[in-house]
């Protein structure tokens, strides 16, 4: 396979950076693939209105949550809080599994106001893999930002509230939801940057090759059609242990004896859309 150096020092594969599965050839993936063509044409203004009111809510509570912790620290819980982090990164691994596995396997874009709001990224993903990254900064992450809302609201409501005797005891457990926060607010940046091959920043190429977020190489897994393994992508490191147990294949077919719906119905459809 050929190979590039990048700026930053670091080898980038240039040949199919988005792997091909059996099916799904070149001339049925990316931009002018029919059925991306009208899954992009689905983004509605109302949908970029809901993104933009997501995205300052959730950076201005996040500041706001960032700086009451910084004024509530205490150095005894250090080892504490360090497990919450580690804990809520975890958490929001398993998170963007859990959600990236439902939207992928389950339901349709034609299902009432969900559907194109939230699954459609999902099905347009699968037949043009790059479309994320010409996204910008509101697309890319406002449906994340809206989920951490409500827990950031709920979180500076209490710094407001509580006495500081009662933070203290349960400071740890706020550093625990702070990280799983940010990291679920950032999931789908980091996903966006396990797909750009170019122009990254060299402290973004670090943190991939270092497996501290989803590096490009361990997330082209899930790109081998039919898409039914590697779901986890805040930062892949739950994804080999959820593969092993055979996790997501258990509760598939478990699901499927009991609603008779078959995974990945509607993906399909979508990727062999020819008009």
């Amino acid at each position: 396979m050929a190979r590039m150096v990048e700026e930053d020092g670091y080898e980038a594969e240039t040949q199919n950076p988005e792997p091909q599965g059996p099916g799904r050839g070149n001339a049925r993936r990316g931009q002018q693939h029919a059925g991306a063509r009208e899954l992009a044409s689905l983004y509605s203004p109302g949908k970029r209105c809901q993104e933009w009111i997501s995205v300052i809510l959730c950076f201005s509570l996040m500041a706001f949550n960032f700086i009451h912790l910084l004024a509530n620290f205490h150095l005894g819980y250090s080892w504490s809080i360090l497990l919450g982090i580690v804990a809520g990164i975890l958490t929001a691994d398993f998170a963007s599994g859990l959600v990236h596995w439902g939207a992928d396997t389950w339901g349709s874009v034609d299902l009432p106001i969900f559907g194109k709001a939230f699954i459609r990224p999902f099905r347009e993903h699968h037949i043009d893999p790059t479309a994320i990254t010409r996204h910008d900064f509101i697309e890319t992450n406002g449906d994340n930002c809206m989920l951490t809302i409500v827990p950031l609201a709920n979180m500076a409501f209490n710094f407001l509230t509580l006495s500081p005797v009662e933070i203290y005891h349960i400071y740890p457990w706020y550093c625990y939801l702070f990280a799983l926060a940010i990291f679920v607010t950032l999931t789908n940046q980091i996903h966006k940057w396990s797909h750009t091959y170019f122009g990254l920043p060299r402290w973004v190429v670090f943190l991939q090759h270092c497996h501290i977020i989803l590096p490009r190489k361990h997330h082209r897994i899930h790109h081998v059609a039919p898409h039914e393994t590697y779901f986890c992508i805040t930062t892949g490191w739950l994804n080999y242990p959820m593969e092993k147990l055979g996790f997501w294949r258990n509760l598939e077919d478990l699901i499927q004896s009991v609603t008779g719906e078959k995974p990945r119905a509607d993906d399909l459809k979508w990727a062999q859309k020819v008009k």
